[in-house]
């Protein structure tokens, strides 16, 4: 094939160390893999423009996108060299080019503006691992002092990051030393102040207040991570800029301990050393958690979506499918399965909403709950059954299958009958599916809104199912986002989870799907949660933006007496779906599209006998709602006729429709 010698020249400001890089669908310009890239060179003193000369396929379209990062080169001759990306482009239209000639010289301008527009994203964890130290008074006050002399003191916090020297010259290297980063963020229900630099005295510790640290290194096991406190006069209002008091004390850790200790996350609590290093002042608890980068797979830099949506009327999305059966006693077919997922997909459902964790021997599969109950014939009595609560994590995916299992609110009656009836040992209808069967057996135009159930700890310390340890939360994570890449294909995902550590570590690990993070807000409904992160939408909202994730997954009880919230996360540029059973009702669902909602989920999505077409397919196909809905039973739907004029019962139908098609 014949090729055309390209010049691509880019205007850009970089870091020390950092370059500008291009990729993109050619075996040329790595075919979309970030290790493969084509790196550009500066062409002038100042280091802002930068330009490279590749070859590129004559003839046909070549779609391409520039990042900034570290490219290091292998240790070992010919190995790949690892590659850190800082920020990439991420349009939804890529830069392209269709070269004709033998020579093409391109400008493409400044980074990151494309069209006019400007859509830069942060890079993911490609070979560094990301380490957080968290201070917040989620339990209780992160500082103890027992030292009567500083006991009405307020302190200053300061976080010094050291590399440990080895013998070798070479370790760490001076490269391992440029990127490795340290940066603060701090979240409240007041608003959040992300990803900066730490000031020069230090930070002050507020109660309502979520201090995190953040560090991106190539050496997680080599590092001296040192607490500095200072002291500051309680009559001065708590500014992040005053002058700096003395230095009080220094507690002191080595990243080595997160590894030896065998967990990603936890807390350690380390004590606060005087000056003269003699004598403890008092301690300091100290939350964190490590992420690493996904094993076993790489994301590639084709296209993302973890910023991107198209805004709609209010998506429907199917409540575990069809519905909560323990819900909705009547319901004929079981939450959770392939047929209930496939009857939410015939009514129109965008997306169906389900939970995936992991059984024992580690494969991902559907079930809401974190424990099943089984049952068992007594010793003495062959007529009678007893039933056992068993955790979902401690069966294996052959066992889940051969079970005859109930929901966990039969243990409180002792009731059988809710035990699965056995006309339903259909396929379709069993429990404890796979997640890859899921993929297979649903049509791709039904979107996938993937909770990650996670176990939640209550305010009063119990555990939600009594489960107080779980699965390593990197090893959990990089199973199941390995299955979605690689059986996802075009079907739109979008992950969620109440856990804020879990939704942070998506983020972190992959560079493709958005995600949500889920909040019961205020409410009476259920335990109020441990995390601080998890009390209110408002705080939900400034963690949101603070992780720069899609949204949040709000609960509807709140919403209905705070309406106002939905518009304000728009605002900040945050998506807003909405869950809880309040959600089943008619006339909620009415307010809540009237204030915006993006995304209702929902029981009650198959309450329409009549078969609808999908909103995704109806853009695709290029038709428009109305044409739809003139082919469709009017009954069925609650559209005005004087908008959808119709030859069935005009009289019968008012307001506005709860059917997918409606999201256009």
């Amino acid at each position: 094939m014949d090729s055309t010698k390209v010049t691509l020249t880019v205007r850009g400001t970089t870091a020390l160390g950092e370059v500008i890089a291009v990729v993109g669908g050619c075996e040329t310009l790595g075919s979309w893999c970030h290790q493969k890239a084509v790196t550009l060179q500066p062409a002038e003193e100042d280091g802002t423009l930068w330009r490279t000369t590749v070859q590129v396929p004559r003839g046909g379209e070549t779609k391409y996108r520039y990042f900034k990062g570290f490219i290091l080169e292998s240790k070992n001759a010919g190995g790949p060299c690892q590659v850190i990306v800082n920020r990439w482009e991420t349009h939804q239209l890529p830069r392209s080019l269709s070269p004709s000639e033998p020579e093409l010289v391109i400008d493409d301008g400044h980074f990151g503006v494309h069209n006019g527009i400007e859509c830069v994203d942060s890079g993911w964890l490609t070979c560094q691992t990301e380490i957080r130290l968290r201070l917040h008074n989620s339990v209780k006050p992160p500082v103890s002092i027992t030292k009567k002399k500083f006991k009405n003191s307020r302190f200053r916090l300061k976080l010094m990051l050291e590399g440990i020297e080895e013998e070798e010259e070479e370790s760490p290297s001076s490269w391992h030393k440029m990127t490795t980063t340290l940066e603060i963020s701090m979240i409240s229900d007041n608003g959040y102040k992300s990803r900066h630099s730490q000031p020069e005295r230090g930070c002050a510790l507020e109660p309502s207040q979520w201090t995190e640290y953040s560090i991106h290194t190539m050496d997680p096991d080599n590092l001296e991570l040192t607490f500095e406190f200072s002291e500051e006069d309680l009559s001065e209002p708590v500014l992040q800029g005053d002058v700096h008091p003395g230095h009080v004390g220094t507690a002191c850790l080595l990243s080595s301990s997160f590894r030896e200790s065998g967990k990603d996350q936890g807390v350690v609590t380390l004590p606060i050393m005087s000056q003269n290093a003699r004598q403890t002042i008092g301690k300091v608890r100290v939350d964190y958690l490590v992420t690493r980068p996904i094993q076993g797979i790489q994301c590639d830099m084709s296209q993302s979506f973890t910023k991107y949506w198209k805004k709609r009327s209010a998506l429907h999305v199917g409540h575990r499918g069809a519905g909560s059966t323990h819900a909705l006693k009547h319901h004929k077919i079981r939450e959770n399965t392939i047929a209930s997922f496939l009857s939410a997909a015939n009514h129109g459902a965008a997306y169906v909403e389900f939970d995936v964790h992991l059984s024992k021997d580690l494969v991902p599969i559907v079930y809401h709950d974190l424990t099943c109950c089984i049952s068992s014939k007594k010793k003495n009595d062959k007529n009678s059954m007893v039933l056992f609560e068993v955790p979902v994590k401690d069966l294996t995916f052959d066992q889940l299958q051969l079970l005859k299992v109930a929901h966990t609110t039969a243990m409180e009656v002792n009731d059988h009958k809710d035990l699965q009836d056995e006309e339903e040992y259909i396929d379709e209808h069993q429990p404890f599916p796979s997640l890859s069967q899921i993929f297979q057996a649903v049509p791709d135009h039904v979107g996938f809104n993937i909770e990650l159930k996670w176990i939640c700890q209550f305010k009063d310390g119990s555990w939600d199912a009594k489960l107080s340890t779980y699965f390593n939360m990197n090893q959990f994570l990089d199973i199941i986002l390995t299955c979605v890449l690689q059986n996802a294909g075009k079907r739109r995902i979008i992950f969620s989870c109440f856990d804020p550590d879990v939704c942070t570590m998506v983020r972190q690990k992959q560079n493709k799907y958005p995600i949500l993070f889920l909040s019961q807000g205020v409410t009476d409904l259920y335990p109020e949660l441990m995390d601080i992160r998890c009390q209110s939408t408002k705080i939900a909202m400034s963690f949101a933006q603070s992780e720069n994730i899609l949204g949040i997954s709000a609960h509807t009880d709140e919403l209905l007496r705070n309406m106002e919230f939905i518009r304000e996360a728009q605002s900040k540029g945050l998506v807003v779906f909405c869950w809880g059973d309040y959600n089943n009702d008619h006339e909620n669902r009415m307010k809540l599209r009237e204030h915006g909602i993006d995304g209702l989920i929902y029981d009650r999505i198959c309450d329409n006998e009549v078969e609808q077409t999908n909103i995704f397919n109806v853009e695709e196909q290029g038709g428009t709602l109305k044409e739809v809905i003139q082919t469709c039973a009017c009954s069925t739907y609650s559209i005005p006729c004087s908008s959808f004029p119709c030859a069935g019962k005009a009289q019968e139908v008012n307001g506005e429709s709860d059917s997918g098609l409606s999201s256009s």
